[in-house]
């Protein structure tokens, strides 16, 4: 289960005592300890170079998610040319924001979604907006999961929800030259995040027209999670682009592979549904970084 938070590095794990005058030797031993994340010694820390590109910035202030007293980070991607078209875009919600645009703010790598748009821009493919949700750390599991747990807590996926429809996704069709309509807005994660895009179709399908779900972690549900996807259809123009990896765990493939069939069985259009078992790949950001090209492709097709 992907646990995401922001690394720190060594930090001072490399320190000597105040007065003690480090020589160059033991400076590139402790650095050479701390491997590719690590940092110098207290005083001489020097920041990783941030990876996301130009074009993603994080949003000046820290957004309340209201009822769970927690405030929250948004990142956001704007189309390379955004500044100077004056045109609409379509808006992806992504959770997990630490993952997707900053190898130095992710968890195990991060899924380059700035540099894929950037080059499908620049190929004339697709140009989008995304908005990127900064997990809750600690309070993920509870965040992203509709069901109560008696591992992880009480469910608080719907003020989670709440704060992406109602609070959200408001400021960014206020501020930003979005295409606010459901038919241009699509949601998409992975495992707990892959879950509660699929939930967030069912919940606001006035809001979301399509969703990503990699790796969803349907099995938190057990068979609640089952049935309810079964008896709450997404409405059938939705998309629903479903992926996993074949070396996940068979509880993985076959939990998505039920869902698939009970969507089918409920009438859901063939056209939009899209189903995909990545052989050899396991629940990691390089799998999920190499799929999202297609995904988006498909969510945001003509």
């Amino acid at each position: 289960m992907k646990h995401s938070t922001t690394h720190s590095g060594c930090g001072s794990r490399g320190a000597m005592g105040r007065r003690t005058v480090l020589s160059l030797s033991l400076l590139s031993l402790s650095l050479a300890a701390c491997g590719k994340r690590g940092a110098a010694p207290s005083g001489l820390e020097t920041p990783r170079p941030s990876t996301a590109q130009a074009n993603v910035s994080v949003l000046p202030q820290l957004l309340e998610i209201p009822g769970l007293a927690r405030l929250r980070q948004v990142r956001l991607y704007l189309p390379p040319g955004y500044a100077d078209s004056g045109k609409r875009y379509p808006v992806l919600y992504m959770h997990d924001g630490q993952n997707l645009f900053d190898d130095t703010t992710a968890y195990a790598g991060e899924w380059k979604v700035d540099e894929t748009l950037n080059a499908l821009a620049r190929a004339g493919r697709l140009e989008l907006i995304v908005v990127g949700i900064d997990n809750g750390q600690d309070k993920r599991m509870s965040e992203l999961n509709p069901w109560d747990n008696a591992k992880f807590g009480q469910s608080e996926a719907r003020a989670y929800l709440d704060f992406i429809v109602k609070v959200l996704k408001p400021r960014i069709d206020r501020d930003y030259r979005s295409l606010p309509d459901r038919q241009h807005t699509a949601i998409m994660g992975s495992s707990m995040g892959g879950l509660i895009s699929h939930y967030a179709l069912t919940q606001y399908p006035e809001v979301f027209g399509g969703a990503g779900i990699f790796s969803p972690s349907y099995w938190i549900g057990q068979s609640a999670a089952l049935d309810y996807f079964a008896q709450n259809p997404a409405p059938a123009d939705a998309r629903l682009y479903l992926l996993s990896g074949d070396q996940e765990g068979r509880d993985m493939v076959d939990n998505m592979r039920a869902v698939h069939q009970s969507l089918l069985k409920a009438g859901h259009p063939s056209q939009n549904l899209a189903i995909k078992v990545t052989p050899g790949a396991g629940h990691n950001e390089a799998f999920w970084a190499g799929e999202f090209e297609q995904a988006v492709l498909w969510l945001f097709r003509p």
